[in-house]
């Protein structure tokens, strides 16, 4: 697995590169997003249980049909890796990690996680970030994106060594806002697909005790936690949620979690 995650970003910056010239069209995000699933399913390993993959696909149906019209046709998959991780493509593929999934404490917070993805897409974020490329070096830019959509923070910090710092903080900065705008579609359009929004803080949280040392905040792709956590958690107390929110669904999650279990020998 370690191999395949260090092919993975050089292979869609190489689909990348050859459309980086301005903000894509949603025909070219299609494209894109389909040409970059296409390089991953030769790279990541799927869980391609129907019982996984269906529950996680639930989730993420409410999720877009609570999102309002949309041009895209969102799949969600279900990648076999522990790191707590998921990321979007452009066009709406969703994937997610076992390793979210076995350590999500309720349905609230997998379906935080998928809501959160899920705005990425919406608000079109990858599509956003090419305009601005073309402020700073587009190959550079391009590999501390795919960095930071496949990787996270880490890895896009370590794209030091081929830009100078004001371009990481330039190129970081926009991720930061496009974090914050995905957790703030979160915690709108999970009560309007049933579930409560706690979850995206509470799994924030789980983050936070798992994330170790951590970096300046200028130098992450994503918003540091803390900062994440407090925001969210604000903006949820502003929000008049109805009663009946989800949290739990009845230990369907848990049969899910041991099913991954069983079929990945852990």
């Amino acid at each position: 697995m370690r191999r395949r995650r260090t092919l993975i970003p050089l292979l869609v910056l190489t689909t990348l590169a050859g459309t980086a010239c301005g903000t894509l069209s949603v025909r070219e995000e299609e494209e894109l997003g389909a040409e970059t699933a296409r390089e991953l399913r030769r790279e990541l390993d799927f869980v391609g249980d129907p019982y996984v993959v269906e529950y996680v696909e639930a989730i993420g149906a409410a999720v877009v049909a609570a999102s309002g019209p949309q041009p895209y046709d969102f799949r969600f998959y279900v990648v076999e890796d522990d790191t707590l991780n998921a990321f979007a493509l452009p066009a709406g593929s969703i994937y997610i990690h076992t390793g979210v999934i076995l350590e999500a404490a309720n349905v609230s917070e997998l379906a935080g996680v998928i809501g959160h993805e899920v705005g990425h897409v919406v608000g079109r974020h990858v599509a956003k970030n090419y305009r601005r490329q073309r402020n700073t070096g587009i190959l550079y830019q391009l590999a501390s994106l795919v960095a930071a959509l496949f990787v996270g923070g880490n890895a896009a910090a370590g794209g030091q060594i081929v830009g100078e710092l004001a371009a990481v903080a330039f190129v970081n900065n926009f991720t930061r806002e496009a974090e914050v705008e995905a957790d703030a579609f979160a915690v709108a359009v999970l009560p309007e697909a049933g579930y409560h929004p706690a979850g995206l803080v509470s799994f924030f949280q789980t983050l936070e005790r798992q994330g170790g040392a951590h970096m300046p905040e200028f130098l992450m792709s994503h918003p540091a936690t803390e900062n994440r956590i407090e925001h969210t958690a604000a903006l949820i107390d502003e929000t008049e949620l109805p009663p009946g929110l989800m949290i739990r669904d009845d230990g369907r999650l848990e049969i899910i979690q041991r099913r991954i279990e069983l079929l990945t020998r852990r």
